[in-house]
């Protein structure tokens, strides 16, 4: 389904299931909804971002711009209210959303997402590069050069087998969310990261979220290589908050912990509908 943003920008969008609705959120920025293989109960509805994936090329590409178009698939779809499930970046967005807009998000579920400050990134590196280990050398060829289409894919794939904590398993699903592959928008990723320092300070998102009412479910992977303690201060802001931890288990969990990962959601989804 193709829907309109409200400065006119077309955003792919589907939808599955009956009930409840559920807005999903993907990561990135500059990516796509890899939502495919995720049970969730409810009416699913998935889209790709702004000038991402199957949706029109073009931004422009901010946070709130993000949020904007987050709002206008909800009223294509004729929502008063509704569930929001992010990852990653798309849990920022999410919940950036439910800050804006309290009175239109029914539960937020928060996966994988990086909390409320930028203080994660230096260890995040370190513990990227420790993952690569002898994938190392052609990730640093690749990243520093101009690449065909095919190499594009396969630094994301390089690059994607961090966020596992089996390694024997990592390059299987990593190949799995490059396919199908559509190209990443480093400029949708450039544009976002450079204003995060400006859009997301942690002392003012801490006094939004200790007034946010709405109930949030943080699932983490006790194994990702972003650091969970980056989203401390997010639980600990949330008035309304359960947090599941999944151990031995990276930044994608319904890869690699399914049935757990499905547990928790819809435990969660279904006992505050």
């Amino acid at each position: 389904m193709g829907i309109c943003a409200d400065d006119g920008q077309r955003l792919w969008a589907v939808e599955r299931g009956a009930g409840a609705p559920v807005v999903c959120c993907h990561g990135g920025p500059g990516l796509w909804d890899m939502f495919e293989d995720v049970t969730l109960p409810g009416r699913v509805i998935r889209w790709d971002q702004r000038g991402c994936g199957r949706s029109a090329p073009g931004g422009p590409y901010s946070l709130a711009r993000t949020v904007d178009d987050l709002d206008a698939v909800r009223r294509a779809f004729g929502l008063e209210r509704m569930a929001l499930f992010g990852h990653s970046w798309g849990a920022q967005v999410a919940l950036r959303y439910a800050l804006d807009h309290p009175e239109r998000v029914t539960e937020l579920v928060y996966v994988s997402g990086v909390g409320l400050g930028g203080s994660w990134h230096a260890e995040f590196l370190e513990n990227f590069l420790a993952r690569l280990g002898a994938d190392r050398p052609r990730w640093e060829e690749l990243r520093t050069r101009e690449r065909t289409p095919d190499e594009d894919r396969e630094l994301a794939v390089l690059q994607w087998t961090t966020d596992f904590a089996d390694t024997s398993r990592a390059r299987e699903h990593a190949e799995g969310m490059a396919t199908p592959w559509f190209e990443v928008n480093y400029e949708c990723n450039a544009a976002i990261a450079a204003e995060e320092p400006r859009v997301w300070r942690e002392p003012e998102l801490v006094a939004e979220c200790r007034a946010l009412t709405v109930p949030v479910l943080l699932v983490d992977g006790a194994a990702d290589i972003r650091p969970r303690r980056a989203v401390d201060s997010l639980a600990a802001a949330l008035p309304s908050v359960d947090r599941v931890v999944l151990p031995g288990v990276g930044h994608v969990p319904w890869l690699e912990a399914p049935r757990e990962f499905y547990a928790a959601v819809s435990g969660f989804l279904t006992r505050t509908t």
